[in-house]
């Protein structure tokens, strides 16, 4: 069989792979014989060809095992990155599972209409009470009735400032006071939207009623957000007054009343008194998150946490089934004859694997609680796979439900926390002896072949440019040679005759 190469319009013959270890004798074998049958039969040298055979010839073998061993590591390059795209993306899931929550303790609440609730960020158990005596609200007020016909509400501009309300005492907040400008002809519902753009954290709207049209303007949440409105207008265009409001003049100076005036929320959780400025609470006690509703004066509501069992039961099987697809794929990798055969970041990470069950992911557990993964039912059997105790899962979970749970977060330790460090491990580029460095020193070599046998098709494009010159002038010889031979024959033939018929 004989090697292959590509001939470009200009002549270069690119190297390629060949498909037999042979290939650099017979091209050689078939050159020298197309150049005797050449010369002796046709005397014409076909000098193109037989310079392309021959410079190919001269390189094959070393293409082919350059081509060979390109082809090799590139498998192992791919292989060895599957094995990281494969625990990165256990280590995804497993984060996805987490944050969802599905696999703590879920709170849930007796009485629905007075708080909703969801998970904190460190885990719950147990039973607490919760009574809400008050909710968080914004200040509202409401201007006079205008009526709808009417399109110009003044000109000038209104001040509107935060801070607290002590009777009819209104003492400014740290905020900085916001301008309003309001123009000539500006309607009610322009006079609305200038509010809401004006970033003094306060919302309007126009509200409509048998006697016209209100401005209302809510304030946010909390007592510290309470608010004044102060009106400068603008003499040739009055009426901006109507909506200016302060507690110690309500009532009597014409402009805006208090509909609802600012509160914090106050609650009783676990018999304690407590404040908020907002109806959402985050971690209002370990494992629950609060946003009150409705008020219980008097009737405490209960609030408990679901088992989690279920849910782990069933992330600690789809645990071990994607565990046992990595090694299942790490043990075809390293058989003897596979590409990853002595390959030191695959047999680094057998060897963490291996221990996985045995290793303390929970350093800080006390006696009795689980540390380890197998203390949760992940044993690992003779070839590296494996298996789930289902019965260990159950006890530990029913002894100590809550340590279960702990190890099941996004923090420094854990189930997460350890997978999350070995993939990290195994896609070090800066260790050698990891799957990543490995990769990069394959790589490396896989560079260097291409530089060589870039570098072999420049020698092999310059063997053929002087094959081709020197077969051009071999073929020009020869021509040479052939076309005096016919002279010589026709000067013979032509004595020849002479002779004949002077001897006639």
């Amino acid at each position: 069989m004989t090697s292959v190469s590509s001939t470009s319009s200009t002549g270069t013959t690119t190297p390629v792979a060949t498909t037999s270890s042979s290939t650099s004798a017979t091209s050689v074998g078939s050159a020298t014989q197309a150049l005797l049958t050449e010369l002796g039969v046709s005397g014409n040298i076909n000098a193109s060809s037989l310079a392309d055979q021959l410079s190919t010839a001269e390189y094959s073998g070393q293409v082919d095992h350059l081509n060979s061993n390109n082809s090799t590591l590139g498998t192992q390059i791919s292989d060895a990155s599957s094995l990281m795209n494969m625990m990165s993306t256990l280590t995804s899931s497993l984060d996805s599972l987490i944050n969802a929550g599905s696999l703590s303790s879920q709170p849930q609440i007796a009485n629905s209409a007075v708080a909703t609730v969801s998970a904190g960020t460190v885990s719950g158990s147990g039973t607490a009470t919760l009574e809400v005596d008050t909710l968080a609200q914004g200040q509202t007020i409401a201007s006079q009735s205008i009526p709808a016909t009417t399109t110009d509400v003044g000109s000038g501009s209104l001040t509107i400032t935060l801070g607290t309300v002590s009777g009819t005492t209104f003492t400014a907040g740290s905020k900085a006071a916001i301008n309003v400008n309001v123009g000539a002809g500006d309607t009610l519902a322009q006079l609305a939207s200038a509010i809401n753009h004006s970033g003094a954290g306060v919302s309007a709207y126009v509200a409509t009623n048998s006697t016209g049209q209100q401005l209302v303007i809510t304030g946010p949440q909390g007592a510290a957000n309470a608010f004044t409105i102060s009106a400068s207008e603008d003499a040739a265009d009055p009426g901006l007054a109507k909506y200016a409001y302060n507690p110690s003049t309500t009532g009597t100076s014409g402009g805006a009343t208090l509909a609802a005036p600012a509160t914090d929320a106050s609650y009783i959780l676990n018999g304690v008194s407590r404040t908020a400025t907002s109806n959402s609470i985050t971690d209002a006690a370990p494992g629950i998150s609060l946003n009150l509703t409705g008020t219980n004066v008097g009737s405490p509501t209960s609030i408990s946490f679901t088992s989690p069992t279920s849910a782990i039961n069933s992330a600690m099987t789809d645990l071990v089934t994607a565990l046992n697809s990595i090694v299942g794929t790490l043990n075809t990798d390293t058989a003897i004859g596979g590409p990853l055969n002595n390959n030191p970041g695959a047999r680094a990470m057998m060897r963490a694997l291996s221990s996985l069950s045995s290793t303390k992911i929970m350093p800080d557990a006390t006696a009795g609680q689980p540390s380890t993964l197998g203390d949760l039912g992940l044993t690992t059997n003779r070839d590296g796979t494996f298996t789930l105790d289902a019965t260990v899962l159950g006890k530990a979970i029913g002894a100590n439900s809550a340590a279960v749970t702990a190890m099941f977060t996004t923090g420094i330790h854990g189930v997460y926390a350890t997978i999350y460090d070995l993939s990290a491990s195994f896609s070090d580029p800066t260790n050698p002896n990891s799957l990543a460095g490995s990769s990069a020193d394959l790589t490396r070599q896989q560079t260097a072949n291409t530089t060589l046998l870039a570098k072999i098709a420049t020698e092999q494009a310059t063997l053929r440019t002087t094959l081709l010159a020197q077969f051009s002038a071999l073929n020009a010889a020869v021509t040479a040679d052939k076309s005096t031979q016919s002279f010589l024959t026709q000067q013979i033939a032509l004595w020849t005759n002479s002779s004949s018929t002077t001897g006639g």
